[in-house]
């Protein structure tokens, strides 16, 4: 839980510090380069961004030369109880239900 009250948190994760680190930035010298403040840059760097608009993620991109997918990543969430899977597939649950008549 957080503490501005959201009953639901996120498992979203930023690599925002290994990819500044990788190539040798400050977040003072990406916020130059996109536009965006260092505040908003260090929210998102420390994990406590609710969201993200997608002008932001194009900048920092754009910016670092990297996609969406290199910058945020969502922890698997071991709680779930769920069917076991293939490896490599993704559980379809609605292809089971009978079509409709």
């Amino acid at each position: 839980m957080t503490d501005d009250g959201d009953k639901s948190p996120h498992r979203v994760v930023s690599h925002l510090g290994e990819l500044l680190e990788a190539r040798g930035l400050t977040l003072v010298q990406l916020a130059a380069l996109t536009g965006v403040t260092v505040a908003n840059l260090s929210v998102l760097k420390n994990g406590r961004a609710r969201a993200i608009r997608f002008s932001t993620l194009t900048a920092i991109c754009d910016a670092l030369d990297c996609r969406p997918g290199d910058l945020l990543d969502v922890e698997r969430d071991d709680s779930r109880a769920s069917a076991p899977q293939t490896a490599g597939t993704i559980a379809k649950p609605w292809l089971n239900e009978s079509p409709v008549r």
